[in-house]
């Protein structure tokens, strides 16, 4: 671990070097990508170098110990050298999940997708209730969330949601939401105050920028017609709705809250984009899974990975056996301690399989 962290901090210092070189930061392209890589690297660099730091004082002292003569001196270097051994372990630890091969999607916006599921007009209020969560959630970590396509019902709920969320770190601490949510609860629209069981599936997808992903629109069919609202009545008198359909995969579309037919084909071939490249890490997933399981990381979409109990006022994951019992605050937003307790246990089995 040691040689290989020495060969990051030079090339760290390698690209010190270059970004500050005029001739480099004429070639704007080639400087914005050095840029880039020196600051992922910086993070490992400086643990490398406090972790370097404690080494050094621990090798400094042991010498003065042998030295020394005076007790109450050899006490006091004691100390220190305890202390600083009290040190290196956590930072080996810190420095074994930094060195793990990064997910090149963790730094990307996301795509969240949520639907109802079973349970009728219950699921449709849960997915709003989903939705609105991860709006808080995201305003909480200072993102901005962007509409792309919805499909409401009367009474507040959602058949389906679709939006962005962009922001620093969006889609690595996003990235464990997928797959089905149950809630318990009691429907206010059951006059018998019976607890019903409900679901809503989430889909969180990187988005697809033009480097990692060219579409080619030969493959694309793009459809126009004109937008409906409740009821089946015109939302507007033009052909403004779009369905784009891509024909190799089948994977179609629709996109009709704007107004502007164009708007809508930008949101629609979004998340047309979207789609395709998490198909592509779904794959690459499957292939992984084949050799190992991870809990959290690779699991299958369609799996219910957590339940909302109202009357119990308490969310549990069951990938990872956490049980919260503040449920009002997790609806509203507060998801920090889940999701780093996921990140945790994702990381926790990389290290294991690396070893």
């Amino acid at each position: 671990m040691y040689d290989k962290l020495e060969f990051i901090e030079e090339k760290y210092e390698d690209l010190s070097h270059k970004i500050s070189d005029p001739e480099i930061i004429g070639e704007q392209s080639l400087w914005k990508k050095l840029v880039k890589e020196h600051s992922d690297l910086e993070a490992l660099v400086q643990k490398f170098r406090e972790y370097k730091s404690v080494l050094k004082g621990i090798e400094d002292s042991k010498e003065m110990l042998n030295e020394e003569e005076d007790k109450e001196l050899i006490e006091m270097i004691k100390a220190e050298i305890s202390e600083l051994e009290a040190k290196k372990p956590a930072l080996e630890e810190e420095l074994k999940i930094m060195l793990l091969p990064k997910d090149p999607n963790d730094d990307k916006n996301v795509i969240v997708e949520v639907r109802g599921a079973a349970g009728g007009e219950e699921a449709a209020l849960f997915a709003g209730d989903l939705f609105r969560m991860y709006t808080r959630y995201a305003e909480r970590q200072g993102w901005k969330v962007e509409m792309l396509s919805s499909n409401p019902t009367d009474i507040g709920g959602y058949k389906e949601v679709i939006f962005g969320i962009n922001g620093k770190d969006a889609y690595s601490r996003l990235k464990y939401e997928s797959g089905a949510h149950r809630v318990q609860r009691v429907p206010t629209t059951e006059a018998g105050g019976r607890i019903h069981t409900s679901t809503a599936t989430v889909l969180v997808m990187p988005e697809a920028d033009d480097v990692d992903f060219e579409l080619d629109m030969n493959d694309v069919r793009i459809d126009v017609f004109r937008s409906s609202g409740h009821g089946g009545q015109s939302v507007n008198t033009t052909d403004s709705a779009v369905r784009v359909t891509h024909i190799p995969t089948g994977t179609v579309v629709s996109c009709q809250d704007e107004k502007s037919q164009l708007k809508n084909k930008e949101k629609a071939l979004k998340i047309l984009k979207s789609r395709l490249l998490d198909a592509e890490i779904e794959r690459q997933n499957a292939e992984l899974a084949s050799n190992r399981k991870s809990k959290v990381g690779t699991g299958d979409r369609s799996e219910r990975i957590r339940t909302y109990n109202f009357p119990q006022g308490r969310v549990s994951d069951h990938r990872i056996g956490l049980t919260l019992y503040k449920l009002d605050a997790f609806i509203d937003g507060d998801l920090d301690e889940m999701i780093d307790a996921l990140i945790t246990t994702d990381q926790a089995e990389k290290l294991k399989n690396e070893e």
